[in-house]
């Protein structure tokens, strides 16, 4: 079985289905969503209404938090708090509600998914480094499991001790706990513009990031015409 694991979609519909097409590609036969479905980007009851058909394991995002409820966006920056607003008035009860309602962690198959950290998964903590792992660590109790949240893809190994390692393909190997950042479909941030998600073989124990190329021109015409921050367009197109 191949199951790709995508993460932080931010309603770029462009790349979702770029993603998608990609992963079909790939034989893949099976797909779990990292969360934040929406945020940031102008597609976000399309992008929903898409995840939500596949009827996929999904776990939340604090993106997806703040647009299901009403919480205030005060503690948060002027660009995702204005995109958030404007994301809440794109979306009708039902779709809010779906949001609402996912959960933070979920068991697929042999691995534990979340947005975030498993030590406080409502926290929306950033593991960046091998301390922010440590912590995640003594709580993960499957040999794999994959997050998103940083925007950045990465490995975080607890063998003997914890290391970070660039999100090449890896082995899963007998003794070992993995920690690994399928970055970001919609928005990345590691300096490369193309869409990152990662597909997990569960046959050969093996984990093979992707990056794919989407329409970016249109999606970054979309944020413009939806009248969102101009930032939120160029900051697609350098992966920043």
């Amino acid at each position: 079985m191949k199951v790709a694991i995508f993460s932080d979609i931010h309603a770029n519909l462009e790349a979702l289905d770029a993603v998608l097409a990609d992963a079909e590609s790939q034989s893949c036969n099976s797909y779990v969503c990292l969360g934040d479905v929406v945020g940031y980007n102008a597609s976000p009851a399309e992008c929903l209404e898409k995840v939500k058909s596949m009827k996929c394991p999904v776990v939340k995002g604090n993106h997806d938090q703040d647009c299901g409820h009403d919480t205030s966006l005060d503690m948060m920056n002027a660009t995702a708090a204005e995109a958030l607003l404007w994301t809440r008035e794109q979306l009708n009860p039902d779709q809010r509600q779906w949001l609402a309602r996912l959960r933070m962690v979920r068991q697929v198959h042999d691995f534990t998914v979340v947005h975030s950290t498993l030590d406080q998964p409502s926290s929306w903590n950033y593991a960046t480094n091998k301390f922010d792992a440590m912590a995640h660590f003594s709580y993960q109790v499957t040999p794999v499991c994959f997050c998103g949240h940083t925007h950045v893809p990465c490995i975080f190994t607890h063998g003997s001790v914890v290391q970070k390692i660039p999100a090449n393909s890896i082995t899963i190997e007998a003794g070992q706990k993995y920690f690994i950042n399928a970055g970001s479909v919609g928005q990345p941030r590691d300096g490369d513009w193309r869409a990152s998600y990662c597909i997990y073989d569960l046959n050969k124990n093996t984990v093979i990031f992707r990056r794919v190329e989407y329409d970016l021109q249109t999606a970054q015409q979309k944020i413009l015409d939806a009248g969102l921050p101009e930032s939120l367009a160029n900051r697609i197109a350098i992966g920043r």
